[in-house]
């Protein structure tokens, strides 16, 4: 049993910033544990929808091994493709929900883009955890931490980067539950 679930879980908070130290709205916060499942759950689902001409959301964070979903609520088709290196794929002009899933096997930043409406662009963002979240309008994010040495795994749109940075933490019970974390822009 893990020690999140025997109730030894911490709520820990993240606060994100930029290089000039301003807080950064939808960053990745994601936290692997050691030992804990690297892979989804089998059935795991998720959805990147197009609406009024746009991804919603603009940054989808799934775990290794999810299926991601794009339905078309538009009433024009869309041709939804992405040449990232974690998962290329081209699902050609469609509208409705298109019968075959791409699933995200591979971490990293997948960039997303539709060949028709060129302005149209997302991310999908692959992490080897379920302990994963966004960060808010002020940069933060709760999550709650089991005792221990952690990796914090990192990412913003603002990087410009398909890379997710990597930060050590150490949980402890006696510790102030807050981390403050700054992006390292190149």
């Amino acid at each position: 049993m893990s020690a999140a679930r025997a109730g030894l879980a911490l709520p820990w908070t993240f606060e994100v910033r930029d290089s000039k130290g301003q807080p950064l709205a939808e960053a990745v916060v994601a936290v692997e544990l050691q030992g804990q499942a690297r892979m989804a759950p089998r059935g795991a689902r998720a959805e990147m929808v197009q609406r009024e001409r746009q991804f919603q959301p603009a940054v989808l964070t799934v775990q290794t091994g999810t299926a991601v979903y794009f339905p078309n609520f538009d009433t024009v088709r869309h041709h939804v493709y992405s040449f990232s290196p974690i998962k290329p794929f081209d699902i050609k002009l469609y509208s409705g929900t298109p019968a075959e899933p791409i699933v995200f096997d591979k971490p990293g930043v997948a960039a997303l883009g539709c060949n028709i409406h060129d302005r149209m662009s997302a991310h999908i963002v692959v992490v080897d955890t379920p302990l994963f979240a966004l960060t808010d309008a002020t940069g933060r994010v709760q999550l709650d931490l089991p005792p221990g040495q952690h990796s914090v795994r990192l990412w913003h749109a603002s990087l410009r980067k398909p890379l997710l940075q990597t930060r050590s933490l150490n949980v402890r019970p006696q510790d102030p539950a807050l981390s403050s974390l700054q992006l390292v822009e190149d």
